[in-house]
């Protein structure tokens, strides 16, 4: 759990060492990038990015961008091939985020790509980012260290700002200055196999356009959203899904919470952490048993109302 008071860390080894070292730990920090500030966790520690959201109060589980140290590591997370190798080659490090298809032997927490087969990736260029990420050896799931729908921090200052900020609700920040581009990263993914622009950012779209040698296509305001900085986008299974189940009929998979009997458990301490942490791994596996699916009440308050958001999406009547 966070302390009560955020720690202020200097862009020091010191500091950097003791930030690596907290998120070994599971914990969350703030770290500047030179698009804005990042609420930083291991991408591969589901409880450590359910803190994420649970600090900032976002509403739903958006995908979240990984950051890597550099290309190689990207590529061992993320299939970066054609264009995006292109792309990569030409802005990485820098602020750009590729959606690429995931590589599931990577381990990346089901809760950082909102159960997605794609992920964000992104190699920053910040100094104090850099060093952080090779020092603690992790990839780094980091959506913007800011209340949700607050304005995006460029400073320690803004992060912890009593309008909005997260003083007391993660571990640290380390203050490495203002951040010198100042608006996120611009995304781009592929769809039906064209580069299309998913949300402008600190790099031009010309820029990118000039790097493929070709228009890139617009992500419209409807369009089927599939990355950070979009409407939420989620994995739906198969199965039929029933909600606020308080048994499971016979041909139903019982997904429950709390104490007591269930196929599968979200939590049985009823914590809503762990809850968030486990549920699009606990979704996938009930739907691979090939059964309607029951879900047992989850609360409604804190990380319940985005698991009760997600879950109500994936509920949702389908076309087809």
């Amino acid at each position: 759990m966070a302390p009560s008071a955020t720690l202020t860390l200097r862009p020091d080894a010191k500091g950097i060492a003791h930030a690596a070292r907290l998120l070994r730990d599971g914990e969350t920090v703030a770290l500047p990038t030179e698009t804005v500030y990042g609420l930083a966790a291991d991408a591969r520690n589901g409880a450590a990015v359910a803190r994420v959201y649970a600090a900032k109060g976002r509403p739903s589980f958006n995908p979240l961008i990984v950051h890597l140290p550099d290309a190689e590591g990207a590529a061992r997370v993320g299939v970066i091939a054609g264009e995006a190798e292109r792309l990569a080659a030409a802005f990485w490090p820098g602020a750009l985020t590729l959606v690429v298809p995931l590589r599931p032997e990577a381990g990346i927490a089901g809760i950082v790509t909102a159960g997605l087969p794609t992920v964000g990736l992104r190699v920053p260029a910040h100094p104090v980012a850099q060093a952080v990420l090779r020092q603690s050896g992790l990839a780094l799931a980091m959506p913007s260290a800011n209340a949700s729908g607050r304005v995006s921090p460029t400073t320690a200052g803004h992060v912890l700002d009593a309008g909005g900020g997260l003083d007391g609700r993660i571990a640290a920040v380390l203050d490495g200055g203002a951040c010198p581009v100042g608006v996120e990263s611009t995304i781009v993914g592929w769809r039906d196999g064209r580069a299309t622009l998913l949300r402008p950012g600190g790099i031009p779209a010309e820029a990118i356009e000039a790097a493929l040698g070709a228009p890139l296509d617009h992500a419209g305001a409807t369009a089927s959203p599939d990355s950070p900085g979009q409407l939420a986008s989620h994995y739906a299974p198969a199965a039929r899904l029933r909600l606020d189940a308080t048994h499971a009929a016979a041909d139903e998979t019982l997904i429950g919470f709390g104490p007591g009997p269930a196929a599968l458990n979200l939590s049985p301490a009823g914590d809503l952490t762990e809850a968030a942490a486990r549920l699009f791994d606990l979704l996938r596996a009930a739907d691979r048993l090939g059964r309607p699916i029951a879900v047992a009440p989850i609360p409604r308050h804190g990380l319940g109302l985005a698991i009760n958001d997600r879950l109500a999406r994936a509920a949702a009547p389908r076309e087809g």
